[in-house]
């Protein structure tokens, strides 16, 4: 950074030969997508100084969602920093699955339900609800449109899933899986999303250094077999689900047919449904 440029000025206003620089120092660090975080990186810093400790915190490898404070997510900017999972474009999957699932349900409620259990940031709950209420022609979930739940066993995550849901009036549990949700829900709820971990406890070790330095554990060790937390899930499933409520787990295409068998165990009608592009399977269990 010069030493001329005026620490009060805004970033905005970095001479366009900045930009190269910041490419250049990005692109040496590993980063592939170096000019458009370049450029995000300039739209969000306030001033010179603050542009400098957020280069220098990607370039030692922070995600970049952690360094800006934020990621896109269905067209919804999700709050996230050090401590919680950061929500990826293959969850888009996931959502598009649930609102589907929510809409061709027999008798469904005015106000559907939703539990975003293992929530992490709450940002799959808040998707699925702020479109689910887009289609019942009111944008205002929790109040005539979606009644949104979420849950995680995690005090950080919880923390940002209460930032994100508060707007739209979505209530955040912090315990084990069903353990801290009202009784009241049980036998009510329309649809159960879940992005628990699925990775092989001895597999984590191989993923990305961002995910595997940065991210915590227990959003990403999906225990010996990477189903361990589904079959937990999907075994108290029923209790909570409405009649022709849905469970729907994201997985991966090697741990669907543990996932799948959980399901049926516990006495659920499933299916199974792959995305190539997005490299990402659901599997969706029917009461």
């Amino acid at each position: 950074m010069p030493d001329h440029v005026d620490a009060a000025a805004s970033a905005a206003d970095l001479p366009a030969a900045t930009v190269p620089a910041i490419v250049a120092r990005l692109r040496a660090a590993g980063c592939v997508f170096a000019e458009e975080e370049a450029r995000l990186l300039l739209a969000t810093a306030t001033t010179p100084h603050e542009l400098a400790a957020m280069i220098g915190r990607r370039v030692a490898g922070s995600p970049l969602e952690y360094v800006v404070g934020w990621a896109e997510f269905c067209g919804l900017r999700i709050i996230v920093g050090p401590g919680v999972f950061v929500p990826r474009r293959r969850s888009e999957f996931l959502i598009d699955q649930a609102v589907a699932a929510v809409k061709s349900r027999a008798g469904t409620a005015a106000a559907p339900i939703v539990l975003d259990l293992c929530c992490g940031s709450g940002a799959i709950g808040l998707a699925v609800a702020t479109l689910l209420s887009e289609a019942c022609g009111t944008e205002d979930t929790g109040r005539g449109g979606v009644e949104l739940h979420a849950a995680d066993i995690d005090p950080g995550a919880t923390a940002y899933a209460r930032r994100n849901l508060a707007a739209a009036g979505g209530q955040v549990y912090e315990g084990d899986l069903y353990d801290p949700l009202p009784a009241e829900l049980r036998g009510r709820i329309d649809v159960i999303v879940v992005n628990a971990p699925y990775v092989p406890s001895d597999e984590v070790g191989l993923m990305p250094a961002e995910a595997r330095l940065h991210e915590p554990l227990v959003a990403l060790d999906g225990g010996a077999d990477g189903a361990g937390i589904h079959c937990r899930v999907a075994a108290e499933a029923p209790t909570w689900l409405a009649s022709d409520g849905r469970l729907l787990i994201e997985t991966s295409e090697r741990q669907a047919p543990l996932t799948e068998a959980a399901m049926t165990a516990a006495g659920l009608t499933t299916s199974v449904v792959s995305d190539d592009d997005l490299d990402t399977t659901v599997v969706i269990g029917r009461a």
